[in-house]
């Protein structure tokens, strides 16, 4: 799935710079505080640590983070990575420089919005399994953005950055959907593991994975989850931000971008197999979520592997 980068933010002017690792801009609101930071120069083990929680994103270049009891990873522009209150951040800048420097946003969150926005969700719009409630999962702390984080994200800074006198009730409202759509991208990464004999959503998640061969119908996945089909569509777009059509869509192509690798694959024949009803409609889709056509991502991948 192609991950979403957010819009480039200009970067200081060199006169003010206070430092060259991790010099910090920043935009405090009244439920929130943007952090503008910029690297450009190598360093390593840097620390860096808030009282809140805080959402951060990559702008440019390259980090390798590293969180305690996890193993180390790099962080790279389309990805998000999500840090509990007074949680130190030890971090790597293997390649920054003055011509390549690394950019990040980090943006800290006033506990209270966070429970007010999770207890509205739990009271208004409550999960569909018995026991289960609407939280923030610190162990799904690293996506790639999605189309709306990515949207969300880049609101937020603009609101932060300007001037006008409406932006702290334009960032509360922001920041209440961005922690929506966090919660559901979490849903998402983890609905496979949960039981299917308890939760209708994870056993028809886990039958469009096993019949991505077919043409699966909404009917009979509305069917399988025992609900009418309005009602769950509206459950499965709620708890897991996307529409059941879109994750089918999905799925499908991350299905194609596999055979897609093997050698001597068909693009007709990748199409035929996933069900599609023709080739053309199977390329447009690919396009339109992975921005390059099943060729182009062909010859990509077969000049990675020489």
């Amino acid at each position: 799935m192609m991950q979403h980068k957010l819009n480039l933010v200009g970067l200081s002017k060199e006169a003010s710079l206070q430092t060259l690792i991790e010099n910090r801009t920043a935009y405090t609101l009244e439920r929130c505080e943007l952090n503008i930071f910029e690297t450009y120069s190598e360093s390593y083990k840097v620390p860096l640590t808030f009282n809140d929680f805080v959402i951060t994103s990559m702008l440019r270049g390259k980090k390798v983070m590293h969180l305690s009891n996890q193993k180390e990873f790099d962080y790279l522009p389309g990805e998000t990575v999500i840090v509990r209150p007074s949680q130190t951040m030890q971090i790597d800048f293997p390649e920054a420089t003055s011509q390549n420097p690394a950019q990040c946003i980090a943006l800290a969150i006033d506990n209270d919005q966070i429970k007010q926005t999770i207890c509205y969700l739990n009271e208004y719009f409550p999960k569909t399994t018995a026991g289960q409630q609407w939280c923030l999962n610190y162990e799904e702390y690293h996506f790639y953005n999605n189309e709306e984080i990515a949207f969300l994200i880049n609101k937020i800074i603009r609101i932060c950055a300007e001037g006008s006198k409406e932006k702290d009730v334009l960032a509360d409202l922001t920041l209440k959907e961005l922690l929506v759509r966090i919660m559901q991208t979490q849903n998402l990464k983890t609905i496979d593991q949960a039981s299917t004999s308890h939760n209708p959503l994870a056993y028809v998640i886990r039958y469009i994975k096993a019949n991505l061969n077919e043409k699966i119908s909404i009917n009979n996945l509305s069917s399988k989850a025992c609900m009418s089909k309005a009602t769950f569509h509206r459950l499965f777009k709620r708890e897991l931000g996307i529409s059941p059509n879109d994750f089918i869509l999905t799925e499908k192509i991350n299905r194609a971008k596999l055979m897609l690798a093997r050698p001597g694959s068909k693009i007709a024949a990748i199409s035929y197999d996933l069900g599609f009803s023709d080739s053309n409609y199977f390329i447009r889709v690919f396009k339109k979520l992975e921005g390059i056509t099943p060729g182009s991502y062909q010859l990509q991948f077969s000049g990675l592997k020489r």
